[in-house]
């Protein structure tokens, strides 16, 4: 409708009853403001002028393998001597947990020895 001449655009009102331009710019209500207040973004490595390569600031490079804190089993020196060896040879014993109970040796059926 804006687009038409002023004689459409009077014809239409005409037989319309009523200006039909009047509401034109009230059709959309939710019209954002012209103008727009400057994001806040938190200072960081990307806002430096000089020395920015993309490669510095991929997080993806940045990444390193995990790094061991502590080892897992204790270890001793070779030839020393602690006083709770009988523990050591405790915990290289035990076997490995399984869930459910222990299994089984399976044999072969006598009555079937050629399966």
């Amino acid at each position: 409708m804006a687009t038409a001449t002023r004689i459409i655009q009077r014809f239409r009102n005409f037989l319309a009853g009523r200006n039909l331009q009047a509401k034109l710019p009230l059709r959309y209500t939710e019209i954002s403001k012209r103008t727009q207040p400057p994001p806040r973004l938190p200072v960081g490595p990307s806002h430096k002028f000089a020395n920015n390569y993309y490669c510095s600031r991929d997080g993806r490079r940045e990444s390193l393998p995990p790094i061991v804190v502590a080892a897992a089993q204790k270890t001793l020196a070779a030839g020393a001597q602690a006083g709770s060896s009988g523990s050591a040879v405790t915990t290289a014993e035990k076997k490995p947990v399984t869930p459910g109970p222990a299994l089984k040796k399976w044999e072969i059926s006598k009555d079937q020895p050629y399966l």
